[in-house]
């Protein structure tokens, strides 16, 4: 059967898998946004369901006011003798924990502490032991791949830290995972930095200590000279066995705005490339080591995908997040409409405003929703960051009702129009495409443009950091905000 590139669309980056019970489940990095570590399920590693979050908690994770991606950095997903855990870095208090659940559809435990640096933890279980890696410098001063072997039911180090492999010379070696297969010990990670040099490289050992030796053909998954083709920055993946036996590694990579301009908005998004072993141990992946947008693979599937969203056929626990810990009484959400109660809090500030998004999963699309307020301003924005973002909003003045719309990059803040309307509801429309995001209201059933903003200075390129652009309803002011209407719609052709 044939799937189609990326598997998960949006903003899901870090994707780490492990098998359970017959079927597969995947964690991603959230970085600040809450609930943290987005959690799937999946019968075929190709069709996904989102079925909530590992971090629900404000005492399992620390979010105030942290940095735009700061917080809850790669993730790694880990089964063990009926138990699930999830370890992760908050890069922000620089501290590596994991969590564990019994019950994959629950809440998930308190965090446990272990006492090593570095990014990008992983778990490995073998005959009663666990080991714990990450990248980062061991006690020698050595940096590479480290790890020691821990207590898991304290965090407790059992071992010093060691470095087991210092990768093949490539910058920001990262995401370590181990595996046994076939009696070998196999080391895959990352190099190159999460950007057009990404790349996936692995060694192999006959003791989990080593001594490794890379594959000779590393990178053995890379878009890095794959040009000019919309799929770049493949790398920091997990591998995974499917039901009928076969290899497939699961990356983050992200799709370029266009063919000839080297900007992504979408965040990194989740692709799946198979993978073969030869007689000798050693595998690839893909046709020529490189991640492409289609493959045929073995399983009876049908890859489906979502394209119209809604608040009657969304779960605001599962598709919707928060800006850091929210406020959680400015909220009442509803099965048809959302009160949003605003405060002083702007989306301008490294903060908790009033605020709940939805990730944006594809170029083209068409969002509308109507609000209404009594007092300050509420509307959508398609934002990136504090610095990059555009609103379209709904205000009280001294007059009556207007409109605005709102470009800011780079920390300049501009009022790109603001108009006049009827009264205190208004409808607002915006229309995204690759390279440009266009706002429109309609009062009184008249359609009226408002303006535009180029997307690459919401993309990553431009506004730094490794999130992706996000849907959002917002308050502003001493109001309330009802929203009564929403929809995105994917299917629309701008």
């Amino acid at each position: 059967m044939k799937y189609n590139n990326p598997i998960i669309k949006g903003f899901y980056p870090d994707p780490s898998v492990c098998a359970a019970n017959g079927k597969f489940y995947m964690v991603c990095s959230s970085f600040q946004y809450f609930p943290g570590v987005p959690l799937f399920e999946s019968d075929d590693l190709v069709n996904w369901k989102q079925i909530g979050y590992v971090l629900t908690r404000k005492s399992q994770v620390m979010l105030d006011k942290i940095n735009s991606s700061g917080g809850v950095f790669a993730p790694t997903i880990r089964y063990n003798n009926g138990r699930f855990y999830m370890v992760t870095t908050n890069d922000t208090t620089h501290q590596n924990f994991y969590v564990y659940t019994d019950d994959i559809y629950s809440e998930w435990s308190e965090p446990i502490y272990v006492d090593q640096g570095g990014i990008d933890p992983s778990l490995f279980f073998e005959d009663s032991k666990t080991y714990f890696m990450s990248n980062g410098i061991d006690s020698e001063e050595k940096s590479g791949v480290i790890q020691c072997e821990i207590d898991i039911t304290n965090g407790k180090k059992l071992t010093d830290s060691r470095c087991i492999w210092q990768g093949t010379g490539g910058r920001y070696l990262e995401s370590p995972h181990m595996y046994k297969i076939n009696d070998s010990y196999y080391l895959m990670a990352a190099e190159g930095g999460t950007e057009y040099g990404h790349m996936i490289v692995y060694a192999r050992a006959d003791s989990i200590w080593g001594e490794f030796k890379g594959y000779e053909n590393n990178p053995v998954l890379t878009n890095r000279n794959k040009a000019p083709y919309i799929i770049q920055g493949i790398g920091h993946g997990d591998l995974i066995q499917d039901n009928n036996g076969n290899y497939h590694i699961l990356c983050l990579g992200f799709r370029q705005i266009h063919i000839w301009a080297p900007f992504h908005t979408l965040g990194r998004e989740v692709f799946m490339v198979p993978v073969k072993f030869g007689d000798d141990g050693w595998f690839t992946a893909g046709n020529d080591g490189t991640a492409e947008e289609s493959y045929e693979i073995e399983g009876d599937f049908v890859q489906e995908e979502k394209k119209f969203y809604t608040f009657e056929n969304t779960d605001w626990n599962i598709e919707w997040c928060f800006m850091r810990h929210p406020h959680i009484e400015n909220y009442e959400l509803y099965n048809d409409k959302a009160v949003l109660y605003g405060t002083n809090i702007t989306l301008d500030e490294v903060d908790s405003p009033t605020f709940i998004a939805m990730r944006q999963r594809d170029f083209e699309f068409e969002l509308i929703t109507r609000v209404s307020i009594d007092s300050g301003e509420a509307g959508v924005t398609v934002y990136s960051c504090e610095n990059e973002h555009y609103d379209v909003a709904l205000r009280k003045n001294s007059n009556g009702y207007e409109t605005v719309l709102k470009l800011n990059i780079g920390g300049i803040k501009h009022e790109q129009i603001c108009i006049p309307v009827s009264g205190s509801e208004i409808t607002l429309i915006v229309r995204g495409c690759s390279v440009s995001y266009n706002f429109f209201i309609e009062d009184n059933g008249k359609e009226i443009h408002l303006d535009g903003g180029r997307a690459k200075y919401l993309s990553s390129e431009v506004s730094e950091g490794f999130t992706g652009v996000m849907l959002g309803l917002y308050a502003i002011g001493d109001n309330m905000a009802v929203f009564d209407k929403f929809s995105v719609n994917y299917n629309y052709n701008i």
